[in-house]
């Protein structure tokens, strides 16, 4: 019978140890509501910033990899050794880093691009809350947690290109995803399992020239119909996101994008995470108007047998090495926007589960349960790698050493400051559209109380 999966507390270090504060943690939890039943309305937008941070505005784009299950630290990114660990995980040092290489060879070769954080924790080790909070960088539960929006609908607002091709926020390979929450739905995920065929189960079964005719049909009469509608500027918003949807269709250029060859597919894996990566360099390369791409590499929820070769953790950690690392390459080569940029340079990588696995010995079905400390991997987007940022102790239980200014473990509030950051947007703004008045923050906490903020060593 497989352990059952419950957050890690009693002797665990991480409820107690260096950088944790209980009085934060349940304030935060306690500000949930238990439901909500809420009608969207209109109001003035009004966005406020705090007007006192710089953001590094070192990235056009972001990629973010959702290691959904919960990868192990301590056998990945923060590697610990002890008599546990398979011999073929062949550990080396890379400069400063400490590394699996014989589990993920490719990755290896790509450290001098990696900065790797080792000092995050997760506030809750339960799948469903911690990948939600992780999306929102906010607590599901608190006033605005259920209708938060992705950190990618925050970018594809802030970063709208009028007219594109494609929407801001693109989804791969992902199941569940968090959405637009309250904002518009045209900053949506527009999510897809790639394929080499690309957009092609798009196309009307009838042929395009019959679907123009019945789409012409339908706005002759939907055009009145929505001038005299009670729901006003909701008829719009559903009407700008039919049309932008139709716009993905019969268009040589976006079908490209998500097209590759049966070389490309070898070359990252041959998986559907690696069609991912693939897809992701060439809607990048494309530059259609795409600027956050969320990719998800789930099944990494080891409670058994997690050095098992078929089965434990080997097939996950081999598919995001032979994905993540040519995507790398390809866009270290790929020429960028700006002039002597390559395409790496502007585009943020970002690459973490939803919080980390037990530490030290693996547990009595010979896996890893639920553990709040964890690690994110950033590369790009004015990233500086080959360096490992922060410490944990020497079992990785807890973190030693933050390694950044704010002298404590990394959030994932923090983590989403970051990206803001890169991607020059004010991670204190805070807007008074939402539906409940109460003011919505992009980073919770950060405008008023500078509790959260950019770890800004990835970039020093």
């Amino acid at each position: 019978m497989a352990r059952c999966c419950k957050q890690p507390h009693g002797n665990n270090p991480l409820w107690g140890g260096p950088g944790f504060s209980r009085r934060r943690f349940f304030r935060l939890a306690g500000t949930g509501v238990t439901g909500y039943f809420f009608a969207k309305v209109t109001r003035p937008v009004e966005v406020l910033a705090a007007g006192k941070v710089t953001t590094r505005n070192t990235a056009r784009n972001c990629i973010f990899i959702f290691l959904t299950g919960a990868a192990s630290h301590v056998d990945t990114f923060d590697l610990k050794e002890g008599s546990w660990l398979p011999r073929d995980f062949a550990p080396a040092t890379y400069n400063e880093i400490r590394f699996p290489q014989g589990l993920m060879p490719n990755l290896a070769a790509q450290l001098d691009k990696i900065a790797i954080l080792r000092s995050v924790q997760a506030w809750a080790a339960v799948h469903s809350l911690a990948q939600t909070w992780t999306q929102i960088a906010r607590n599901p539960a608190a006033a605005l947690g259920k209708i938060s929006p992705n950190i990618g609908a925050v970018v594809a607002l802030e970063k709208e290109v009028h007219g594109a091709k494609l929407p801001g926020f693109i989804a791969l390979n992902t199941g569940t995803i968090v959405g637009s929450g309250y904002f518009d739905s045209r900053y949506a995920p527009f999510g897809l399992v790639p394929n080499q065929n690309g957009l092609s189960q798009s196309a009307h079964p009838d042929g395009k020239a019959k679907f123009d005719t019945r789409i012409q049909m339908l706005d002759a009469l939907d055009g009145g119909l929505r001038a005299d509608s009670p729901l006003g500027s909701e008829a719009d918003s559903m009407g700008a996101f039919s049309e932008q949807a139709r716009g993905l269709m019969y268009d040589s250029a976006v079908d490209a994008a998500f097209k590759f060859t049966a070389d490309d597919h070898s070359k990252y894996g041959a998986s559907s995470f690696g069609d991912s990566c693939v897809v992701a360099r060439n809607v990048l390369k494309a530059n259609l108007g795409a600027r956050y791409i969320q990719i998800q590499l789930g099944g990494w929820d080891n409670h058994q047998n997690i050095y098992d070769t078929t089965r434990g953790i080997y097939p996950r950690a081999r598919q995001l090495d032979s994905g993540l690392a040519p995507l790398l390459a390809d866009l270290a080569a790929t020429p960028g926007v700006a002039s002597g940029k390559t395409l790496l340079d502007e585009t943020l990588i970002v690459c973490m589960g939803e919080f980390g696995r037990t530490v030290g010995n693996v547990n009595n079905q010979a896996g890893r349960d639920h553990f709040l400390q964890q690690f994110a991997v950033f590369a790009g987007g004015g990233t500086r790698g080959g360096r490992a940022i922060g410490s944990t102790n020497e079992t990785g239980a807890y973190t030693a050493d933050p390694g950044w200014e704010r002298n404590r473990s990394a959030r994932p509030e923090d983590i989403a400051a970051t990206i803001y950051s890169a991607l020059g947007i004010d991670w204190t703004t805070v807007r008074h559209d939402d539906p409940f008045g109460r003011g919505f923050e992009y980073v919770p906490f950060a405008a008023s109380e500078d509790a959260y903020g950019p770890v800004n060593a990835v970039f020093e």
